[in-house]
């Protein structure tokens, strides 16, 4: 959660405003609230959303146990390890928001309240039950070349999914391996030859020319041989080398050996907080809008990193989008406090002084 503080008109906004530390037993009306904004979530999204708020003094709680240390240097962050299990609007407008939490090993409830809602809540991989892929997910099976696929460079490689997925994966990995080996586990059909064809016209030639070998039997198990590191690594290094083995088990025939596997597997939405809310999804990720700080349609509510609609993931990705969502989270806050001052002075319809609606 994230309070704004030192702004023009800073005293005189305090009037309809509130204080800028979190307060004990604060009251939940209008523009009076214990946060400017609430971060719920927290990987590469959530702390950078985090720390980007933070340095211009905004006053944040964030529900993730991570990077606690580097991040409480900053005097106007909060950070909480619980769950956020409800997100109600305050009032018609969205002028503020009641997150409702709870805490470890505790059934009972917390309630907070914040101007705005940065969800960066994530996704969720839908993986096979095909034992060894959970127990080895992110050691040696991985959805990110850019990510993890350096460490197993010049190695052989096996690509995890469908066969409609697979032409995409292997342009993805040809800088970092040519040995590939596409293990579709029975998706190699007539309809999934069609949807590869809509994808990617002339696929079949492009796997060729690559040298890419596609096994269309079914997966009975993955087995791991060799661990991709022993402890002897330098850690002052940016990267090592990881030389994982695996052993590649089906329902009939031979096995095979990898290194390593990129995997490209659907996904879905960690947490249904979004759509729960009332922000639209789209492809389904929820829909931000790039134009303006990745606000959703819902006003006041804004999506980032993995869970919104940009499909793209990496760090530079979650820095960019600080800076972005940082930006529009504290320039519409100081609009709100604008309206809430005008609000408190300006009286109602029928006074002398009355100036009519506040028109930005």
């Amino acid at each position: 959660m994230v309070r704004l503080a030192g702004l023009v008109l800073a005293a005189l906004a305090a009037v309809a405003h509130g204080a800028a530390v979190p307060r004990a037993g604060a009251t939940s009306a209008p523009f009076t609230t214990d946060y400017d904004a609430i971060i719920v979530g927290g990987g590469p999204a959530g702390l950078a959303a985090l720390s980007g708020l933070a340095r211009v003094r905004v006053t944040t709680a964030y529900f993730r146990w991570a990077a606690r240390q580097q991040l409480a240097h900053y005097s106007t962050v909060s950070m909480t390890n619980g769950t956020v299990t409800k997100i109600t609007p305050g009032d018609s407008q969205n002028n503020f928001f009641t997150v409702t939490t709870t805490s470890p090993g505790s059934n009972a409830t917390t309630d907070l309240t914040a101007r705005k809602i940065v969800l960066a809540t994530g996704l969720r991989d839908i993986l096979p039950a095909t034992p060894g892929i959970r127990e080895n997910w992110g050691q040696g099976i991985f959805w990110c070349p850019w990510c993890d696929g350096y460490e197993h460079a010049d190695q052989p490689l096996g690509l995890l999914g469908s066969l409609d997925n697979v032409p995409a994966a292997v342009r993805e990995m040809l800088t970092l391996t040519r040995d590939i080996v596409a293990l579709v586990n029975g998706t190699d059909t007539p309809a999934f030859r069609a949807a590869t064809d809509a994808k990617m016209p002339g696929w079949q030639r492009y796997l060729q020319l690559h040298g890419v070998r596609v096994d269309n039997r079914t997966i009975a198990a993955i087995r791991r041989l060799r661990n991709g590191t022993d402890g002897s690594e330098d850690p002052s290094l940016p990267s090592v080398a990881e030389h994982d083995l695996f052993r590649v088990e089906f329902t009939e025939g031979p096995p095979v050996e990898r290194a390593a596997f990129l995997a490209a597997w659907p996904s879905e939405q960690a947490s249904h907080l979004g759509e729960k809310l009332g922000v639209h999804l789209y492809g389904g990720r929820l829909a931000a809008d790039p134009a303006n700080g990745l606000v959703t349609n819902v006003p006041g509510v804004y999506a980032i990193g993995d869970a919104n609609s940009d499909n793209t993931t990496n760090i530079g990705r979650e820095d960019g989008e600080r800076e972005l969502n940082g930006t529009d989270v504290t320039k519409r806050d100081l609009e709100h406090v604008a309206r809430s001052l005008w609000q408190t002075v300006n009286g109602d319809p029928g006074d002398i002084l009355y100036a009519g609606e506040f028109d930005q």
